[in-house]
């Protein structure tokens, strides 16, 4: 019988068996995927449906309350491996540097000190809380970054176990939900213009649907500044992940450093693709689908080899830890927004 361990399965190419061992596996990765799609088209493709968090919820489910994770393990490395680095490839096609420079050199600025500063401050607080070194460093990225997307490119480089990233994008998400819940309702309080709070949900909130719902709920403009906002700190996923691979922290130790993610510079590739060529609408909506869709298989699989019991093990620090980078992230973009649209 094959080895269960994902750590240890052979290559798909380089044995017959491994190749079927690795379906079963596969098909509930992508039935997962495919569950997290209709539950959020159900729900009329709302930005506070997730289908990538459905997925995780479905993995967690099949893997916890019935016997067959072993059976999967060999499908489930795939998907949490090539498949997960394919779906962070395809995310460049979200971004042109013309998009980018819409946000001016102040906008631009504002994004990387936000992102920058709120990335090591959860860190050294992940310190004092005794949170651990790789969860700390997931829920750094998913909060100062794009949310999921970055914990689980965060992942690649760091020693995290699955549960960490779990109770991570658990975190996120809870956070992320409830500043696009808020925001909206605050801005009227704010008395901001419409591009300023934009910027400050796209520049706060976690993940980019939830960006993008809490500035829209705001008006065209609002929307418009948050989308950009939103994914000029996406573009900083790629520096962020080659960044701790070369430095190889991991752990909260340092370590020699490692080979560079080759698929960090596919993600950069297909950013400058996007700009030259210029992909028509149609075509970026397949590749964003495309890429939500590996994203959920991953995180499906992810869930499938994820133990409940850990998760429960590390406690209310990490929650705490999410709850102080969120306040952090609002907080301080709010500030350098204002300050930068002249308002406040």
């Amino acid at each position: 019988m094959p080895p269960s361990d994902p750590g240890t399965m052979p290559h798909p190419g380089r044995s017959p068996w491994a190749v079927t061992a690795a379906l079963p596996g596969l098909a509930a990765s992508v039935a997962l995927a495919t569950l997290g799609f209709a539950v959020w088209a159900m729900a009329g493709f709302a930005p506070s449906v997730s289908p990538m968090i459905v997925a995780l919820l479905g993995g967690l489910l099949l893997g916890n309350v019935t016997p067959v994770r072993s059976r999967l393990a060999a499908g489930s490395s795939i998907a949490m491996r090539p498949v997960l680095r394919a779906g962070i490839v395809l995310l460049g096609f979200r971004l042109t540097l013309a998009d980018l420079g819409a946000l001016g050199l102040s906008g631009l600025a504002a994004i990387g000190l936000v992102v920058t500063v709120t990335f090591f401050i959860i860190r050294r607080a992940g310190r004092a809380l005794g949170v651990s070194g790789p969860l700390s460093d997931l829920i750094a990225a998913g909060t100062s970054i794009c949310g999921a997307s970055a914990i689980m490119g965060m992942k690649t480089v760091t020693r995290a176990r699955d549960e960490e990233v779990a109770y991570a994008i658990a975190c996120v998400t809870v956070f992320g939900t409830l500043s696009m819940l808020i925001f909206p309702m605050i801005m009227p309080v704010l008395e901001v213009d419409a591009r300023a709070y934009g910027m400050w949900a796209g520049i706060s909130i976690h993940e980019v649907a939830q960006a993008v719902g809490a500035g829209w709920a705001a008006g065209p403009v609002a929307g418009e500044a948050a989308t950009i906002t939103k994914l000029g700190r996406v573009l900083l996923l790629a520096p962020m992940i080659l960044g701790m691979g070369l430095i190889g922290r991991g752990g909260g130790e340092t370590r020699p450093g490692t080979a560079p993610p080759y698929f960090v510079m596919l993600f950069l590739v297909a950013i400058v693709v996007n700009t030259l060529v210029g992909l028509p609408d149609s075509l970026q909506s397949v590749i964003t689908l495309a890429s939500t869709f590996m994203l959920a298989m991953a995180l499906g699989a992810m869930g499938v080899e994820t133990r409940m019991a850990s998760i429960r093990k590390e406690g209310l620090a990490p929650l705490l830890l999410g709850a102080f980078g969120w306040l952090f992230i609002s907080s301080f973009g709010a500030v350098l927004v204002f300050l930068i649209s002249g308002t406040g």
